[in-house]
Formats: C-alpha cells, structure tokens, sequence
C-alpha cells in the first residue's frame, strides 16, 4: 500500500499499545518515546515520516561558529524542508526554552506535514489548537529559543532517550506514547498489529460471552 493508505489504516484502525506489543515481540523493546510527551490536544492520533531534528543550547552572541551569529540556527532551514505527510521531531536541548511555535505550526501545514513531536516544550498553544495541528511535547513554556539555542542540523539521526529515530522512520503516536517504528520491520509490525486487534475483538466477545480470563489467553494466545 502507499504510504497514504498505510497511515490511514494506522489512525483508523490501530493504536499505539497494539503496535508497541507487536515490537516486543519482534524484539524491538525499547521504541517507545519518554511518557510525558504528550499531544496538546487530547485524541490526537499521528502517523508519518519523521523528519529528525538536533538542537542545542547556544547563547546569543557568545560563540565563534558559522551558526553563532544566525538566530535560532538551522531552525528556519529545517522547518521549510518539511515534505507532505512528514512529522518534525526535535531533541537536543534543555528544557529552558520551547522548541515550537504557532507559525511553525502555520508554515507546516501549508507544506502538508503531519504533525510536530518535540522532545521539550510549545508555546502558543492557544494559536496551535485554533489551527488544529497535531504537537506533542513535554507541555507548553512561553520562554523563546532565539537567544538561549539553535537548531544544528537536520535530516540525521537523533536519539531520544535511547529511541534512535532516522530520516524516514515511521512514527506512531496517540495519547498513550509515541512509537518510533524501524523501517526494518514496519510492514510485518503493522500486519501482525492489525491482526493482534483482530484477535482482541474475537477475544472481547468470549469473555462478554461467559470465558474466564485463564481460557481466553489459552485459547487466543492474546490478553
């Protein structure tokens, strides 16, 4: 299927635990991204590529660099680089400053991203709602990034606590966590994820029917 299709099914029809059960089972423990990235707005459901983010704390007019006279370094690159269905995911830096803004959101829907996941916090919640753009982070700070951090590149891999997320890497995310899906196995994880929530209906219906937890994990292999 085309990624289109992919990522409909994926909103539609599954949702993060499903799939993250699936990469244990594969042997791929550890893809889910800290807990308190959260989405700014309840019932938010993402699928996309990523698109991966570095940032860093660099203090305005303190440093010898090609990026240090340059505010808010690649940030403004990286962001018009966005492609159609693509999600910007950004880490690096510290927790002093917000990461993402209301016309970041603005000039990422006119190219057709999907959404934004920031690995630190938003501010202008209030236009990102009105907008209705997908942001997960860890909450909302007011403080701004031009004079305390820059964006040092883009399009390279980053690491989110032990969450290595490429260019490219599928992402999964609702209220439950977001799920960094490796290319390598995205297809049979998103197969074998559909058929788990399958299983889980068929599962629902014998319990309601009467059948103990102990015979439906025999029976099924699922619970």
């Amino acid at each position: 299927m085309t990624d289109k299709d992919l990522f409909r099914v994926m909103r539609d029809k599954l949702f993060t635990a499903a799939v993250g059960d699936v990469l244990d089972v594969l042997g791929y423990r550890h893809q889910f991204l800290p807990q308190p990235i959260k989405p700014l707005l309840p019932d938010t459901k993402l699928a996309g590529r990523a698109m991966p983010v570095l940032e860093a704390d660099y203090l305005e007019g303190e440093g010898h660099g090609p990026l240090s006279d340059q505010p808010f370094g690649l940030m403004f690159a990286a962001l018009d680089d966005l492609k159609e269905d693509e999600i910007y995911i950004a880490t690096g830096s510290s927790l002093e400053y917000a990461l993402w803004g209301g016309l970041m959101s603005t000039r990422a829907l006119h190219l057709k991203a999907v959404g934004a996941i920031l690995d630190g916090y938003i501010r202008d919640t209030a236009e990102i709602r009105n907008l209705g753009f997908p942001a997960f982070s860890r909450g909302a700070f007011a403080q701004d990034q031009g004079v305390r951090g820059k964006v040092l590149d883009y399009r390279i891999p980053i690491s989110i606590e032990g969450v290595r997320i490429e260019d490219g890497d599928l992402i999964f995310a609702d209220d439950e966590g977001v799920l960094i899906i490796p290319k390598a196995v995205e297809q049979q994880a998103i197969s074998d994820a559909l058929q788990k929530v399958r299983t889980e209906n068929d599962v629902a219906k014998a319990i309601r029917a009467g059948m103990s937890t102990q015979e439906a994990f025999a029976t099924f292999g699922v619970m």
